[in-house]
Protein backbone atom coordinates (compact mmCIF):
# COMPACT_ATOMS: atom_id res chain seq x y z
CA UNK A 1 0.00 0.00 0.00
CA UNK A 2 1.26 3.48 -0.89
CA UNK A 3 0.66 6.76 0.93
CA UNK A 4 0.84 10.45 -0.01
CA UNK A 5 1.88 13.18 2.43
CA UNK A 6 1.13 16.75 1.39
CA UNK A 7 2.54 20.05 2.49
CA UNK A 8 -0.24 22.68 2.60
CA UNK A 9 0.71 26.31 1.95
CA UNK A 10 2.27 26.65 -1.49
CA UNK A 11 1.41 23.05 -2.38
CA UNK A 12 -2.39 22.74 -2.06
CA UNK A 13 -3.38 26.26 -0.98
CA UNK A 14 -2.14 29.50 -2.53
CA UNK A 15 -1.50 31.64 0.54
CA UNK A 16 1.41 33.76 -0.72
CA UNK A 17 -0.52 37.03 -0.78
CA UNK A 18 -2.05 36.29 2.62
CA UNK A 19 1.32 35.59 4.23
CA UNK A 20 2.78 38.74 2.72
CA UNK A 21 -0.12 40.84 4.06
CA UNK A 22 0.11 39.31 7.54
CA UNK A 23 3.83 39.98 7.82
CA UNK A 24 3.44 43.48 6.34
CA UNK A 25 0.79 44.34 8.95
CA UNK A 26 2.89 42.86 11.75
CA UNK A 27 5.94 44.86 10.63
CA UNK A 28 3.95 48.10 10.46
CA UNK A 29 2.60 47.49 13.96
CA UNK A 30 6.18 47.15 15.22
CA UNK A 31 7.62 50.09 13.28
CA UNK A 32 9.72 47.90 10.96
CA UNK A 33 10.28 47.85 7.21
CA UNK A 34 7.60 45.51 5.79
CA UNK A 35 9.60 44.39 2.77
CA UNK A 36 12.69 43.61 4.82
CA UNK A 37 10.69 41.66 7.38
CA UNK A 38 8.87 39.65 4.71
CA UNK A 39 12.12 38.69 3.01
CA UNK A 40 13.49 37.36 6.31
CA UNK A 41 10.21 35.57 7.10
CA UNK A 42 10.36 33.73 3.78
CA UNK A 43 13.59 32.02 4.84
CA UNK A 44 13.10 31.46 8.57
CA UNK A 45 10.57 30.30 11.12
CA UNK A 46 8.75 33.05 13.09
CA UNK A 47 10.88 32.94 16.25
CA UNK A 48 14.02 33.16 14.12
CA UNK A 49 12.50 36.05 12.18
CA UNK A 50 11.78 37.96 15.40
CA UNK A 51 15.35 37.39 16.60
CA UNK A 52 16.70 38.94 13.41
CA UNK A 53 14.34 41.84 12.81
CA UNK A 54 13.23 42.70 16.36
CA UNK A 55 15.94 41.43 18.75
CA UNK A 56 15.00 43.97 21.44
CA UNK A 57 11.37 42.82 21.67
CA UNK A 58 9.81 39.93 23.58
CA UNK A 59 9.52 37.09 21.02
CA UNK A 60 6.48 35.66 22.82
CA UNK A 61 4.62 38.93 22.42
CA UNK A 62 5.73 39.11 18.80
CA UNK A 63 4.41 35.61 18.18
CA UNK A 64 1.10 36.33 19.91
CA UNK A 65 0.58 39.39 17.69
CA UNK A 66 1.45 37.38 14.58
CA UNK A 67 -0.95 34.57 15.54
CA UNK A 68 -3.76 37.06 16.05
CA UNK A 69 -3.19 38.47 12.57
CA UNK A 70 -3.04 34.99 11.05
CA UNK A 71 -6.28 33.97 12.74
CA UNK A 72 -7.98 37.14 11.49
CA UNK A 73 -6.76 36.36 7.99
CA UNK A 74 -8.19 32.82 8.10
CA UNK A 75 -11.58 34.31 8.93
CA UNK A 76 -11.54 37.22 6.47
CA UNK A 77 -8.80 36.65 3.90
CA UNK A 78 -9.26 35.46 0.34
CA UNK A 79 -7.86 31.99 -0.36
CA UNK A 80 -7.74 29.73 -3.38
CA UNK A 81 -6.80 26.10 -3.85
CA UNK A 82 -4.31 25.31 -6.59
CA UNK A 83 -5.79 23.91 -9.76
CA UNK A 84 -6.13 20.15 -9.42
CA UNK A 85 -6.13 20.10 -5.60
CA UNK A 86 -9.81 19.29 -5.13
CA UNK A 87 -9.81 16.60 -7.82
CA UNK A 88 -6.65 15.04 -6.43
CA UNK A 89 -7.62 14.93 -2.75
CA UNK A 90 -11.13 13.69 -3.50
CA UNK A 91 -9.75 10.83 -5.57
CA UNK A 92 -7.33 9.53 -2.93
CA UNK A 93 -8.32 6.58 -0.78
CA UNK A 94 -9.30 7.61 2.80
CA UNK A 95 -6.57 6.64 5.21
CA UNK A 96 -3.90 6.73 2.52
CA UNK A 97 -2.96 10.40 2.71
CA UNK A 98 -2.15 13.09 5.24
CA UNK A 99 -1.36 16.77 5.61
CA UNK A 100 1.97 17.83 7.12
CA UNK A 101 2.17 21.55 7.81
CA UNK A 102 4.26 24.06 9.73
CA UNK A 103 1.03 25.94 10.42
CA UNK A 104 -1.63 25.09 13.00
CA UNK A 105 -4.54 22.68 12.54
CA UNK A 106 -7.33 25.20 13.17
CA UNK A 107 -5.96 27.48 10.44
CA UNK A 108 -5.60 24.64 7.98
CA UNK A 109 -9.16 23.51 8.67
CA UNK A 110 -10.38 27.09 8.24
CA UNK A 111 -8.61 27.48 4.91
CA UNK A 112 -9.80 24.10 3.65
CA UNK A 113 -13.36 24.96 4.62
CA UNK A 114 -13.05 28.24 2.73
CA UNK A 115 -11.76 26.48 -0.40
CA UNK A 116 -13.92 23.34 -0.23
CA UNK A 117 -11.03 20.90 0.13
CA UNK A 118 -11.46 17.67 2.13
CA UNK A 119 -9.47 17.21 5.34
CA UNK A 120 -7.90 13.78 5.98
CA UNK A 121 -7.93 11.84 9.23
CA UNK A 122 -4.22 12.50 9.76
CA UNK A 123 -3.02 16.11 10.02
CA UNK A 124 0.37 16.81 11.58
CA UNK A 125 0.75 20.49 12.48
CA UNK A 126 3.29 22.66 14.31
CA UNK A 127 1.81 21.73 17.69
CA UNK A 128 2.16 18.00 17.06
CA UNK A 129 5.96 17.95 16.91
CA UNK A 130 8.85 19.52 18.78
CA UNK A 131 10.97 19.77 15.64
CA UNK A 132 9.62 21.32 12.46
CA UNK A 133 10.80 21.02 8.87
CA UNK A 134 13.56 20.52 7.72
CA UNK A 135 13.64 17.92 10.48
CA UNK A 136 12.20 14.59 9.27
CA UNK A 137 10.07 14.34 12.42
CA UNK A 138 6.82 15.80 10.98
CA UNK A 139 6.78 13.46 8.00
CA UNK A 140 7.81 10.47 10.09
CA UNK A 141 5.04 11.29 12.57
CA UNK A 142 2.48 11.37 9.77
CA UNK A 143 3.70 8.05 8.38
CA UNK A 144 3.51 6.44 11.82
CA UNK A 145 -0.05 7.66 12.34
CA UNK A 146 -1.00 6.21 8.95
CA UNK A 147 0.75 2.93 9.76
CA UNK A 148 3.04 3.45 6.76
CA UNK A 149 6.69 2.64 6.21
CA UNK A 150 8.73 5.66 5.01
CA UNK A 151 9.71 3.91 1.80
CA UNK A 152 6.02 3.58 0.89
CA UNK A 153 5.39 7.31 1.23
CA UNK A 154 5.38 10.08 -1.36
CA UNK A 155 5.96 13.63 -0.10
CA UNK A 156 4.55 16.47 -2.25
CA UNK A 157 6.23 19.78 -1.44
CA UNK A 158 7.08 23.22 -2.79
CA UNK A 159 9.62 24.47 -0.25
CA UNK A 160 13.30 23.57 0.26
CA UNK A 161 12.85 22.93 3.99
CA UNK A 162 9.98 20.54 3.31
CA UNK A 163 11.89 18.76 0.58
CA UNK A 164 14.83 18.24 2.93
CA UNK A 165 12.47 16.94 5.62
CA UNK A 166 10.99 14.37 3.26
CA UNK A 167 14.39 13.23 2.03
CA UNK A 168 15.73 12.91 5.56
CA UNK A 169 12.68 10.79 6.39
CA UNK A 170 13.69 8.35 3.66
CA UNK A 171 10.68 9.09 1.47
CA UNK A 172 10.12 9.78 -2.22
CA UNK A 173 9.82 13.53 -2.74
CA UNK A 174 8.19 15.33 -5.66
CA UNK A 175 8.21 19.09 -6.09
CA UNK A 176 5.32 21.19 -7.40
CA UNK A 177 4.44 24.83 -8.07
CA UNK A 178 7.97 26.13 -8.55
CA UNK A 179 9.54 27.29 -11.84
CA UNK A 180 12.69 25.20 -11.30
CA UNK A 181 13.26 22.01 -9.30
CA UNK A 182 14.05 22.36 -5.61
CA UNK A 183 17.36 20.66 -4.84
CA UNK A 184 16.91 16.98 -4.04
CA UNK A 185 13.44 16.26 -5.46
CA UNK A 186 13.06 13.01 -7.37
CA UNK A 187 10.58 14.57 -9.82
CA UNK A 188 9.54 18.13 -10.49
CA UNK A 189 6.23 19.45 -11.80
CA UNK A 190 5.76 23.11 -12.64
CA UNK A 191 2.21 22.98 -11.31
CA UNK A 192 0.15 20.78 -9.04
CA UNK A 193 -2.23 20.14 -11.94
CA UNK A 194 0.63 18.60 -13.93
CA UNK A 195 1.33 16.17 -11.07
CA UNK A 196 -2.23 14.95 -10.40
CA UNK A 197 -2.17 11.93 -12.72
CA UNK A 198 1.21 10.73 -11.45
CA UNK A 199 0.37 11.24 -7.78
CA UNK A 200 -2.76 9.14 -8.19
CA UNK A 201 -0.73 6.53 -10.05
CA UNK A 202 1.79 6.39 -7.18
CA UNK A 203 -1.03 6.05 -4.65
CA UNK A 204 -2.48 3.13 -6.61
CA UNK A 205 0.88 1.40 -6.85
CA UNK A 206 1.08 1.85 -10.62
CA UNK A 207 4.59 1.71 -12.14
CA UNK A 208 3.91 5.04 -13.90
CA UNK A 209 3.83 6.69 -10.52
CA UNK A 210 7.19 5.38 -9.33
CA UNK A 211 10.02 7.79 -8.47
CA UNK A 212 12.40 8.39 -11.32
CA UNK A 213 15.26 10.57 -12.44
CA UNK A 214 17.46 10.94 -15.46
CA UNK A 215 20.68 9.03 -16.00
CA UNK A 216 22.57 12.03 -14.60
CA UNK A 217 20.63 11.80 -11.35
CA UNK A 218 18.66 14.95 -12.06
CA UNK A 219 14.89 14.90 -11.44
CA UNK A 220 12.48 14.45 -14.30
CA UNK A 221 10.94 17.83 -15.06
CA UNK A 222 7.30 18.35 -16.03
CA UNK A 223 6.90 22.11 -16.56
CA UNK A 224 3.14 22.43 -16.50
CA UNK A 225 1.23 19.91 -18.56
CA UNK A 226 2.45 16.60 -17.14
CA UNK A 227 4.44 15.72 -20.26
CA UNK A 228 8.23 15.31 -19.99
CA UNK A 229 10.21 18.07 -21.65
CA UNK A 230 7.18 20.00 -22.97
Amino acid sequence: MKYVLFDVDGTLIDAVANQRLVWRTWAQQHGLDPDEVHQVALRTRPMETFARVAPDQDPRECLAALHELEDDDVRSGVYSAYDGASELLSALRPGAWALVTSNYEHRVRGRFARTGLPVPKVLVDAAAVEEGKPSPVPYLRAAARLGAAPEDCLVVEDAPSGVRAGLRAGMTVWGVNTPVPVDGVHRHFGTLRAAVRDILAFASGSPSGSPSSSASGEPEVYPGNGLPGQ
